[in-house]
């Protein structure tokens, strides 16, 4: 399946550069200690900038929720549906939940609960790596 590419801006640019390096690092503020995501410029408790980090965190986590998309405007996405939306708990970050694509699985056989671990698939249109999570047996 083809992905989208994004374009970091300053907020958000160690979050991307992690992941073209095979890592996944969720903005954490050591002032609160929580973590938050997506990333902002200030923390959303305490609204420091001062004590925000990027912490690496495993990319391990469990299946909360999913959806299939059966019709998206998306040129690029298009060839692949139905495709599968995943909503992950991640099992480092209490509290964090990121939405991915599961590749591997087929539209509507997700296994709501189910362990899975991140990947990082390259997109086509700028060679910026996104995370995506897969099932793990």
């Amino acid at each position: 399946m083809p992905r989208q590419s994004p374009v970091p801006d300053e907020v958000d640019k160690p979050f991307w550069d992690a992941c073209n390096h095979d890592r996944l690092v969720i903005q954490y503020c050591s002032a609160c200690d929580r973590y938050q995501h997506p990333p902002e410029r200030t923390c959303y408790q305490c609204r420091s900038a001062a004590n925000l980090e990027w912490p690496e965190v495993s990319g391990r986590g469990t299946i909360y929720s999913y959806g299939v998309v059966h019709d998206s405007p998306i040129l690029s996405l298009q060839p692949d549906m139905p495709y599968n939306v995943v909503v992950i708990d991640l099992d480092a970050c209490p509290g964090i939940n990121v939405v991915s694509h599961l590749p591997g699985t087929a539209p509507d056989a997700v296994p709501i609960g189910a362990a899975v671990d991140v990947v990082f698939e390259v997109t086509p249109a700028t060679g910026q790596k996104v995370p995506e999570w897969q099932v793990v047996d």
